[in-house]
């Protein structure tokens, strides 16, 4: 096997069994070119977080402010065309050369992790909505447009991104407890302020309650994005809509069982079993054989939109 393509298959292997079920969905030449998006997209996510593969720590002596002006040079590198020897530059590079990306979507995700690496503050849920788009929805546009979606179709890579938004709420629903310990917090003062929690003590056990309400609300909001998005499917080939709805529904049903479990649900990381996996895709199909029979798409009004 081409060794990039190799290295791409490792890492989403490794990295993600939701994804890596969703793709076997995709036609091959789609599977390929999602499969080597991904390994680019875990590779800068490790990087920024001193990890491999979502898992553990690394030994660097590059402060996160360095490894994130290696990573802009990188790929900026790899969007013209000379990603070196680098194999999760190469992936990009190959992306581009296979779709047209364009570069401001690789670039907007870097701007993610800025936000991250900088500790901007969060004050308003505009704030959270827009690390989500930087972290998860460009995802999402990026991987619309190697799905086919052409990059000029905004409305359809408005959805793409609803739907990254959406996995972006439930994650953090989910790791609340977790980004607290490791000093991340992206539930915005505002809605802190709104149940009288302290900005430095609300992941405590004495407020577990109020915080699992807060909880419910992203993945609240979560279900609105993800809502939108199934309406950008019908712009999309059978298989691509089924994997998208299928990796909908896995994400969705996360962040419902951390919603649906209350405050016990907070100190443990909810999952989804292979069985549920399975089930997700198979709850999909109708979905996708139908997309676009449905009622008009509904306005996008009050949604957080894309600059």
């Amino acid at each position: 096997m081409d060794p990039v393509v190799a290295y791409a298959h490792a890492s989403i292997a490794e990295g993600s069994k939701s994804f890596a079920l969703a793709s076997r969905l995709f036609d091959a030449r789609t599977r390929e070119v999602a499969t080597l998006l991904y390994a680019w997209c875990r590779y800068c996510d490790d990087v920024i977080d001193g990890q491999a593969a979502g898992q553990g720590s690394i030994d660097s002596d590059a402060t996160p402010e360095e490894r994130l002006a290696d990573l802009d040079v990188l790929t900026m590198r790899a969007l013209a065309g000379d990603p070196g020897d680098s194999p999760p530059a190469q992936c990009l590079a190959r992306v581009v050369a296979a779709t047209g990306m364009p570069g401001q979507y690789p670039m907007d995700l870097i701007e993610g992790f800025r936000i991250d690496v900088e500790q901007r503050p969060f004050r308003t849920f505009d704030d959270t909505l827009t690390y989500c788009y930087h972290v998860a929805g460009v995802v999402g546009v990026m991987m619309a447009i190697v799905m086919g979606v052409s990059p000029t179709d905004r409305a359809t890579l408005d959805r793409a991104s609803d739907l990254g938004i959406s996995f972006q709420l439930n994650n953090i629903a989910r790791d609340v407890i977790e980004d607290a310990l490791n000093r991340r917090r992206y539930i915005p003062d505002e809605w802190l302020a709104s149940e009288q929690l302290p900005l430095d003590r609300y992941a405590f056990p004495p407020y577990r309650r109020a915080l699992a309400r807060l909880v419910a609300r992203l993945v609240d909001e979560a279900e609105r994005y993800e809502a939108s998005a199934h309406h950008g499917t019908a712009a999309l080939p059978m298989r691509a809509a089924w994997a998208v709805l299928s990796a909908a529904r896995i994400y969705g049903d996360i962040g419902r069982q951390v919603r649906d479990g209350g405050a016990p649900a907070l100190d443990a990381r909810a999952f989804t079993t292979r069985g549920q996996k399975l089930r997700a895709v198979a709850a999909a199909l109708p979905q996708a054989l139908s997309r676009g029979r449905a009622r008009p798409d509904p306005s996008r009004a009050g949604l957080w939109t894309r600059p």
